[in-house]
């Protein structure tokens, strides 16, 4: 079992890509007794490795010629510009602006564009490393190739491994969200559950941006292996992946009052233990998906659910029972039920049909030339983000090149490969980059130079690439400071093969550094600065919207009869993405300058009550496909326009006091006859959630007013 995990690990595979990669670039050369070539084949390998996208075999093939085709225009430019200045500067700045608009278009050609800038910087340091125009850019180009020829033969071998990867990560995110959910069950609460509330956002976010990313890769491979059995089950189980977590995030009742209440029951720890229960259930799915083997349910699940029912049953007979309570219980009871019958029965689904698949998930790809030109062109405007991030680039460009011109620093142009990485198109992301970057890069230069003095010569500086270049990859993505100072260590023992003393690299390296971060620093400070609170406004906007759509066709479901159609899930997945930018921007918020404490803390308010509020829509999701009596049914349908009508205009109206009281009328007659009548418990369950929603509602509306 040891060796199919380690066999079956994305690290190692990665891992053994880049060491392949690395190797043939360093060792090949020195070989051949080329070693000055071991440069340009190690950065053409980084550059490449850092433009990489995960897609199917086809996409593969088209993105390596579009990669090539970007890098050779941006190297072979720099060469044949380089020692012209007024037509380099005009080049460097045209060609800035034109690779980042080309983000406009999509992920992958963002991702291929930055690459292109980044062989564009590469050219840039090593220009006077031949005597020719020809041989850097070439070698950069060979070692960008072997790189993706080393990555095209692994997805041949093992073509949805990176699917796989993708999909068991979405159930590792799911089971820590059923584990913060379960802290919700806490008799011993005090505090309102904020501290809890925080921390099931923050895994609902991370479980959306699983989703995303699994959602792109998994419609990759469906068009060229639509017919594989293997496919369509991973499909399946995507899709059960987010009806668990539509279940999961619903909320039956308040956790603050079910807290008081059962303060010295332990009917909350076993609703806590069996969803604990659940997330390892998911814990293990995940892992039976990454390893390629059947995923066996917990017998034990039965036992615990007869305990807790019998838990209820027991406080029901009781004479403080609270019928409401009871009532409450029992949906949570049923609604875990149907968690478990999803993780039991998820190898014995019925997978979706053709027709369905195609109806499922929705292609971002580009397939005309019009599509193309009405992207570009929604961009070409200062309110574009994507454009003032262009022009901002334009200008540190500029302005590093003019620092390099004047101050004849030795590997200036370290200036711009600096203001490259570093430079992000919002401040607190580019200030957290900076920070990390100057760490990152002193660590390199105070392991960098003694190391050079050990190991001198040849052969072991090449090793020492290679395991650098290694580590780089391995840590760029989780550890920026670390990575930082591997890629440092590589460009020491780079240039040490061609004679420079490592002293003289370092003070070179350090300055570049500190004047590239400040030049980017300024540019994200005060050319154009994308303040995130100038955003709030519209994304507070865009929650509501969003919020208001899913409750729509929840209700239009309750009519109509459950279905998991197209329109229904990107409803739901635009509802829970809005809550989760809503949160990154609050948290991008906090890390900017004088910011307004009171605004933090109303947008934090916010975000609680919007989560809560998801949590409540899901409830009504998760039993839409209960039947309910045609008075509830046209009362759901009254208070549904109300809401959205609610937080379409922003403010409450004269009618809401009126129209909650009606609500807790008609719950306390419904109540009464609602015991051993199912559809008047679902109709008590649909009344509850919405008379939820109307107590939120007059906070969530009023922090929406002061925030826009």
């Amino acid at each position: 079992m040891t060796l199919r995990k380690v066999f079956y690990s994305s690290n190692l595979l990665f891992s053994l890509r880049m060491l392949i990669s690395l190797t043939g670039s360093t060792l090949v050369p020195w070989y051949l007794g080329q070693t000055s070539l071991v440069i340009p084949l190690t950065l053409g390998v980084v550059a490449a490795g850092l433009t990489e996208i995960d897609t199917r075999l086809l996409s593969r093939c088209i993105n390596l010629l579009f990669t090539l085709f970007c890098f050779a225009i941006a190297t072979f430019s720099v060469e044949l510009l380089f020692d012209i200045p007024v037509l380099f500067i005009v080049g460097l700045v045209s060609s800035t602006f034109i690779f980042i608009m080309l983000g406009s278009l999509g992920q992958r050609y963002g991702v291929i564009a930055f690459g292109s800038l980044l062989i564009a910087a590469y050219t840039m340091l090593g220009h006077n490393l031949y005597t020719d125009n020809y041989t850097l850019p070439c070698f950069l180009l060979l070692g960008a190739l072997w790189y993706n020829v080393v990555s095209l033969i692994e997805s041949i071998i093992q073509p949805i491994r990176t699917t796989q990867q993708s999909l068991s990560l979405c159930f590792i995110y799911l089971a820590q969200y059923l584990d913060a959910k379960a802290a919700m069950f806490d008799p011993d609460e005090t505090n309102d559950f904020v501290k809890q509330t925080l921390q099931l956002t923050d895994s609902n976010n991370q479980l959306v941006s699983a989703f995303n990313h699994t959602k792109r890769s998994l419609f990759n491979r469906l068009k060229s292996y639509r017919g594989q059995a293997y496919i369509r089950k991973m499909l399946s189980y995507y899709f059960v992946a987010q009806d668990i977590h539509e279940r999961a995030s619903s909320a039956h009742g308040n956790y603050q009052a079910l807290s008081l209440h059962f303060k010295h029951s332990d009917i909350l720890f076993r609703f806590a233990r069996i969803l604990n229960l659940q997330a390892k259930a998911c814990a293990q799915l995940a892992m039976a998906i990454k390893l390629n083997q059947t995923y066996q349910h917990d017998p034990l699940f039965s036992r615990y659910f007869l305990y807790l029912e019998e838990a209820i049953n027991q406080y029901h007979a009781s004479n403080k029972a609270d019928m409401m309570m009871v009532k409450a219980l029992r949906s949570l009871h049923q609604n875990l039920l149907s968690i478990d019958l999803l993780l039991a029965n998820i190898d014995t689904e019925q997978h979706l049909s053709k027709e369905q698949e195609d109806n499922q998930l929705i292609d971002e790809e580009l397939t005309r030339f019009h599509d193309i030109f009405v992207k570009i062109k929604g961009n070409l405007t200062v309110k574009s983000a994507l454009f003032r991030h262009a022009i901002r680039m334009c200008v540190v460009f500029f302005v590093g090149y003019m620092v390099i011109c004047f101050s004849d620093l030795s590997h200036g142009y370290w200036i711009i490969l600096t203001s490259l990485f570093v430079c992000q198109p919002n401040y607190s992301t580019t200030k957290h980059r900076l920070k990390l970057r100057v760490m990152g890069t002193i660590l390199g230069i105070i392991v960098g130079i003694p190391l050079t003095f050990l190991f001198p010569s040849v052969p072991e500086q090449l090793v020492l690439i290679i395991i650098t270049g290694w580590l780089f990859f391995l840590f760029k993505n989780s550890q920026y400071a670390y990575a930082t100072a591997f890629i440092t260590l590589l460009v020491f023992f780079s240039f040490s093969l061609i004679g420079e003393s490592s002293i003289a690299v370092a003070v070179s390296r350090i300055i570049a550094t500190l004047i590239g971060c400040f030049i980017a620093w300024f540019a994200v400070s005060f050319i154009w600065p994308d303040w995130q609170f100038r955003n709030l406004p519209k994304l507070v906007d865009r929650v509501c919207h969003d919020d208001s759509h899913y409750l729509a066709l929840i209700g239009r479901q309750y009519l109509s009869g459950k279905t998991n159609d197209l329109q229904y899930r990107l409803a739901r997945r635009a509802t829970h993405d809005s809550n989760a930018d809503l949160s990154s921007l609050i948290s991008l918020m906090t890390k900017e300058p004088h910011m307004n404490p009171v605004v933090i803390d109303q947008g934090f308010r916010l975000l609680t009550l919007n989560h809560t509020l998801i949590s409540y829509l899901s409830t009504l999701g998760a039993h839409r496909d209960k039947c309910i009596s045609k008075q509830t049914l046209d009362l759901f349908d009254d208070l549904s326009v109300y809401i959205i009508n609610l937080l379409s205009d922003k403010k409450i109206d004269g009618e809401y006091q009126f129209i909650k009281k009606s609500v807790v009328d008609y719950i306390d007659t419904i109540s009464v006859n609602s015991v051993d009548d199912d559809k008047a418990n679902n109709d008590l369950l649909v009344m509850q959630q919405l008379a939820l929603i109307l107590d939120i509602l007059p906070e969530i509306i009023g922090l929406v007013a002061q925030l826009e």
